[in-house]
């Protein structure tokens, strides 16, 4: 769907993180073609990996909830920041790219991203100038942005205007909640808001409304919540306030994608309606945060099961056994720098002593990472544990975000973890 060519020409040496030193330099597209294998240890630990078939599985999940639910998605890619799974996710049948940032826009432009959703404000002279320049180069660039103010709506107005760029800058009136993120927290607000940017044609077009429910309390708030953004747009139907072309309804977390297009889906609006989800965790998943939302979501829409397994977690850390100092606990060669801890510390889920095993053994017993410092991992084992020093543990992760992150280079292994393919990331 995209150009990777440049891409996977990038090469790595050994100052990225988790490449084998003294190797020389190594193209990206070539390193699924040396045959190397995480368990034969070809590659140094701390080593971050995406199990292929964990991969295609939730690709093909996401592509027959979107098939049962009659939506769209937009997957925030924010998650991986990778162009390499842009590609996978735009030829699943994603609409677009979620973004949050300005230099996440500059990388999917770079690597030909043609619709892009800016899921926050676009503010600041750099970022409001390098966006319009290239809605001006580029008449195939399709882009939408929020708005959640009628001072934020004539700041975009005006900078549209001066760009001179010959079509109207596309925006969603984002509603919020009391104490929440962005977003107009009340019906008057947003209305309000919708007007001033009906005013503002023809620089601005209203083509929907959006919102984020992700840090809700539970599915009966965020339920409360999308039926507050469905009353924005049935109000702003009423009045004539949308430009033409379809409306879109878009809320955008990967906890309740369910109730956003159980509840997008009823809007009974009049206009033709695109209903976006905007999940961005789905395509590698976790071990913790996420499997229980997972879990959440199919016990409240029992219509899931007809999909078969829910999503399975992808993205593994691996580290070595480097110390065993006292009898129930043991040190790891992975730390804050390699794994997100935002949501829940790491999940030890499997084990492998190399000349011993012929394939990673499942971590039985009481095993717990209790802190991570920098490098290091301290995990809580029972006195009986066979772990010893040289042995090779792989970790499951919670909320995927903060692990991918702290690497530029994860491999992709298939199930018996030979690398298969690498994947770049940019942040």
């Amino acid at each position: 769907m995209i150009e990777l060519g440049e891409l996977r020409a990038i090469e790595l040496d050994d100052r990225t993180k988790g490449f084998p030193g003294g190797i020389g330099a190594l193209a990206l597209g070539e390193v699924g073609k040396r045959g190397w294998n995480l368990l034969r240890e070809d590659v140094p630990l701390p080593a971050a990996v995406l199990k292929r078939s964990a991969l295609e599985h939730n690709s093909r999940w996401m592509r027959e909830f979107l098939k049962l639910t009659h939506a769209s998605i937009a997957p925030h890619g924010k998650t991986p920041m990778s162009p390499q799974l842009f590609d996978l996710q735009l030829e699943d049948g994603a609409w677009a790219i979620t973004l949050a940032t300005i230099q996440q826009i500059q990388v999917a432009r770079h690597y030909g991203i043609r619709r892009i959703l800016l899921a926050n404000q676009l503010v600041g002279r750099q970022a409001v100038r390098y966006v319009l320049d290239e809605l001006k180069r580029d008449p195939e660039f399709d882009f939408y942005c929020l708005v959640d103010s009628a001072e934020g709506a004539a700041l975009l107005a005006e900078a549209a205007r001066a760009a001179g760029i010959g079509r109207p800058l596309q925006v969603l009136l984002e509603g919020g909640t009391p104490g929440g993120r962005t977003g107009a927290r009340d019906l008057e607000t947003a209305m309000a808001v919708a007007r001033a940017v009906k005013a503002a044609a023809p620089h601005l077009a209203l083509r929907g409304v959006e919102g984020f429910e992700g840090l809700l309390p539970g599915a009966d708030p965020v339920r409360g919540f999308l039926d507050f953004l469905t009353r924005i747009a049935r109000r702003a139907e009423a009045e004539g306030l949308f430009a033409e072309g379809e409306v879109i309804l878009s809320a955008g977390g990967s906890a309740y994608f369910d109730l956003v297009t159980q509840c997008f889906g009823a809007a009974g609006l009049k206009r033709p309606t695109r209903v976006v989800t905007r999940s961005g965790c789905y395509i590698a998943h976790d071990s913790a945060l996420y499997t229980g939302f997972i879990a959440d979501m199919m016990k409240r829409s029992p219509e899931l099961a007809k999909l078969g397994p829910g999503l399975k977690p992808a993205l593994e850390v691996w580290a070595y056994v480097q110390s065993r100092p006292e009898p129930e606990k043991c040190l790891l060669t992975m730390g804050r720098r390699d794994v997100g801890t935002d949501a829940h510390n790491p999940v030890p889920a499997r084990w492998f002593r190399p000349g011993r095993h012929n394939g990673p053994q499942a971590i039985t017993g009481k095993n717990e990472v209790t802190g991570l410092n920098d490098q290091h991992t301290h995990m809580r084992i029972e006195a009986s544990s066979p772990l010893a020093v040289g042995d090779m543990v792989a970790f499951g992760v919670s909320h995927p975000c903060t692990t991918f992150d702290k690497w530029q280079l994860l491999y992709v292994v298939d199930d018996d973890y030979g690398i298969v393919d690498a994947v770049r990331t940019f942040f």
